[in-house]
């Protein structure tokens, strides 16, 4: 008999890593179908709504993450930037929320796409990791597309789409204090911060426009923010640890499909050809960029192997 090929361990984690990829953006995706549904059906502020995504991921940590995940600890190296951060997350929420009440969910996902443009041009001039111009022409790629979804001049730009572009530039500021974080605090430090900061900061406005729900639907749907938040960044976390950034990218602009099916499929939202022209020339520039960081990556490893070399004592 044939002898059995082994299977590639890499491979093997890699192809988990890429489910899990997967599975996050499908959380993201109902995450922000329940939030439309609550302000837009339900009508309920949406001062509540983003008070319960906290509450509910500060429960779901409690009873899934802290017990058996991470230890929470709040002995942060940078505290304060562990608050801005978290207030950036709030910052985000808010905004996204109201622009979801308005707008349909494959707009505003087609919008937000431009945030890893926005983190790959903000690295510069904050962590001082600078863009060459090939990634320069891809970042303002993406800007086009962004003005092809909102296709000013050609009809009515409704407002909400400027809300969806503050929280992509603040989900964008999220992303790089969470890296600027990494070479200081341990992944539980921060995912401690996150949802507690989340829910002390919105507790006063939450519990002010706070209105019962009329339905055990509405009730159930609140309750279930936190977990569809905090089981997708989670899951986000558990991706990185078995492939690269540069393997799991690609697979987050699955979530434009998720987004489109369940905006039809419960508001009745057809996305316009706007918005599809729109989102392939952000996802493309999107992907263009992570084409240069694999070629400057693999040229950075490259030359450390060859700088090496040259003082290897058995050549």
């Amino acid at each position: 008999m044939a002898p059995r090929l082994a299977s590639n361990p890499y491979q093997s984690q890699a192809f988990k890593a890429i489910g899990l990829m997967v599975l996050s953006t499908i959380c993201m995706a109902m995450l922000d179908t329940t939030a439309k549904y609550l302000t837009d059906i339900e009508k309920l502020p949406v001062a509540q709504v983003v008070w319960m995504r906290f509450v509910g991921h500060v429960v779901f940590s409690a009873v899934v993450l802290w017990p058996f995940a991470l230890s929470p600890s709040l002995r942060s190296q940078k505290p304060w930037i562990q608050i801005i951060r978290s207030c950036l997350m709030i910052l985000t929420t808010v905004l996204n929320f109201i622009a979801l009440k308005y707008l349909q969910l494959d707009e505003n996902i087609a919008i937000f796409f431009l945030m890893p443009l926005l983190v790959a041009g903000l690295s510069g001039p904050l962590l001082g990791e600078w863009v060459g111009w090939h990634r320069a022409l891809a970042i303002a790629a993406g800007f086009v597309g962004v003005l092809i979804v909102m296709h000013p001049g050609l009809g009515e730009v409704h407002w909400a789409m400027l809300l969806t572009l503050g929280a992509t530039l603040g989900f964008s500021l999220f992303n790089i204090a969470t890296r600027y974080l990494a070479a200081y605090d341990s992944p539980s430090v921060t995912q401690t911060y996150t949802p507690l900061v989340g829910l002390l900061v919105t507790l006063p406005w939450g519990l002010m426009h706070w209105q019962a729900p009329d339905s055990w639907l509405a009730w159930l749907l609140l309750a279930s923010l936190g977990f569809w938040g905090g089981l997708g960044h989670w899951i986000i976390i558990l991706a990185h640890r078995l492939a690269p950034a540069g393997v799991l990218a690609p697979y987050v602009y699955l979530g434009l499909i998720w987004m489109s099916v369940s905006g039809y499929l419960i508001f009745g939202h057809v996305p316009t050809m706007w918005t599809l022209a729109g989102a392939v020339v952000v996802i493309l520039a999107g992907l263009y960029l992570l084409a240069r960081e694999r070629i400057a990556d693999g040229r950075r490893r490259t030359s450390k192997k060859v700088a090496g070399s040259e003082f290897d004592p058995t050549q």
